[in-house]
């Protein structure tokens, strides 16, 4: 027997309509390249948004179709979520730091019809055009008198594109099963792979993330999320925030640029910040050499690769606001894990919970977690035992876009397959330990190259570090530290392995340390371990200790 409930479809028009009978009156506030403070209310973006639908409803697409951006964060880039989305076409989110070349291969991969961009990706959009033929518009996000010329085939302005539409809208009653958005993976292992949201999956990721254990997001709250538009939906961002109506302030071209966030945290009473560990660095440093400190921020979430302790002492002795690290991945939409105290935990010492606020956080609804061993038999949550993570999930991809099965990321009984290796603890904390392809493993043992890397960020000459494993004729591999010095730090091998002294077990001890100007990133700031494995295969090691 049935329930009788009304059976109302999960679409991100819900959402915009919920937000503009409820909270028109709200902020939105976007540094752009034509306008360095836009300001305009929920009731604009609402209105706006409307008007671009049209306009892409008289582009001929069919419903499906995808419509590719290529944009920093900022208000038109959210108005294009919920217009292409919401009129039934799929809002195709491109990463610029990608290399050329790839960005070529995910634009013919997902056949994008239409491709709305920032004025300052014209020139790399004029050396590509001609291998992506799919490409029939280009909507430049600018308005005529400051639309660059281009020699790119029928573009132009975004507000002649929107000008003279009509702002009524009739939103198409869709399936929440119709797909509503296409990311892709960063593509370090191989061509990158799509990640295909539909509505309901989406819809049902914002609800979780507004919780009061994740996000913790209200109407009172005031959002910048440095994170970008186009890694992973900005971590659900454009949705939760219009689902209670919270103040969004989007950074633009600026979300590395530790002075512009500064002034935007404390001019515009932001509450709450997202982003990976590399943008904090530069708002930390900028931070420090100024002399400032962060007055109106409350509490940041950071994501993407590990946090140094370092961080969070730093963000929680010099500021005052509270870290919470969390997990997830682009096939995961991507919430999975959120670093928030459970009862009587708020009690501990404060170098436990700091101890604590070092692992990636207890599973949220809506995911479910696993650990296997090579046999994929499930492992004990003890904080011991070490095994590939494994997920499932409403927000979680079946498959990848266009590959049918053929990725081999997902068990025969249904769970997806991260890639990390991770342990959880008896309170549900989840700790990543390594990439199941970055894993150093010594004499048989596991050496994690996060724990490692960790303790050598938190020393004060350390600006970042990185562990890999490189070829030991005994011990199959032993890792290695890659260090980038802090500016002004002056540090040699035998300071900083004495640095880990009690604080690792003496085999984990890195057997060198090499000094180096940059440490490789992907194009979502995560280090690039393949990279760095590649400028370091024929390194030599120093004798290494006899035994362990």
């Amino acid at each position: 027997m049935h329930g009788l409930m009304m059976d109302t479809p999960l679409v991100i028009s819900s959402i915009l309509r919920h937000a503009e009978r409820n909270y028109g009156g709200r902020e939105i506030v976007s540094v752009t390249a034509d306008n360095p403070r836009h300001r305009y209310r929920y009731s604009d973006l609402c209105r706006r948004t409307r008007q671009l639908a049209n306009a892409l409803d008289k582009c001929a697409l069919a419903r499906g179709d995808r419509v590719a951006t290529l944009a920093w964060n900022d208000y038109r880039h959210l108005e294009a979520y919920y217009a292409i989305g919401g009129a039934g076409y799929v809002c195709h989110t491109i990463n610029p730091r990608l290399f050329a070349e790839q960005i070529v291969f995910i634009i013919n991969h997902a056949a994008d019809r239409i491709l709305l961009t920032d004025p300052l990706f014209l020139p790399l959009l004029e050396k590509i055009a001609g291998k992506i033929g799919c490409i029939e518009r280009y909507v430049v996000l600018t308005d005529d008198s400051h639309m660059p010329a281009t020699t790119l085939k029928n573009a132009m302005s975004y507000e002649s594109f929107i000008g003279s539409e009509s702002e009524s809208y009739e939103w198409p009653a869709l399936d929440e099963k119709d797909a509503v958005a296409l990311c892709y993976t960063s593509g370090t292992t191989g061509d990158p792979k799509g990640v295909l949201y539909n509505h309901r999956s989406t819809v049902l990721h914002a609800y979780a993330g507004i919780a009061p254990d994740v996000l913790n997001l209200s109407n009172r709250d005031c959002v910048l999320p440095v994170v970008p538009l186009f890694h992973v939906n900005a971590w659900g961002i454009p949705y939760s925030a219009l689902m209670v109506g919270a103040k969004l302030v989007f950074p633009g071209p600026k979300m590395g640029d530790g002075e512009t966030l500064y002034a935007l945290m404390e001019g515009e009473d932001v509450t709450l910040s997202l982003g990976v560990p590399t943008v904090w660095m530069a708002l930390l440093q900028y931070t420090e050499k100024a002399g400032k400190r962060l007055n109106k921020l409350q509490r940041t979430v950071i994501g993407g690769a590990a946090v140094p302790e370092s961080m969070i002492r730093a963000f929680r002795d010099r500021h005052g606001v509270v870290v919470h690290q969390g997990w997830g991945m682009t096939e995961m939409s991507p919430l999975g894990t959120l670093n928030s105290l459970k009862a009587g935990m708020q009690e501990w010492p404060a170098d436990d919970i700091l101890r604590l606020q070092t692992k990636a956080g207890r599973g949220i609804y809506g995911v479910e977690l696993r650990i296997v061993d090579d046999e994929q038999n499930e492992l004990p949550w003890d904080g011991k035992a070490y095994g590939a993570l494994q997920v499932r999930g409403p927000w979680i991809c079946s498959d990848y876009f266009k590959l049918d099965g053929s990725a081999g990321a997902h068990t025969a009984d249904g769970w997806f397959d991260t890639g990390d290796v991770a342990t959880i603890d008896p309170d549900g904390f989840l700790a990543i330990t390594d990439r199941t392809k970055d894993v150093i493993k010594s004499g048989g043992e596991w050496i994690s190259s996060i724990q490692v890397e960790n303790i050598a960020m938190g020393h004060p000459g350390v600006r970042e570090a990185a562990v890999i494993g490189v070829p030991h004729a005994k011990w199959t591999e032993r890792p290695l530290l890659v260090v980038v010095a802090a500016e002004g730090a002056k540090l040699d091998r035998d300071q900083m392995l004495a640095w880990f002294d009690g604080k690792i077990a003496r085999w984990w001890l890195p057997d060198d340390v090499v000094f180096v100007d940059s440490i490789p990133h992907t194009a979502t700031g995560k280090v690039k371990k393949i990279d760095l494995r590649r400028q370091f295969a024929n390194y030599t090691l120093p004798t290494s200790p006899a035994d362990f």
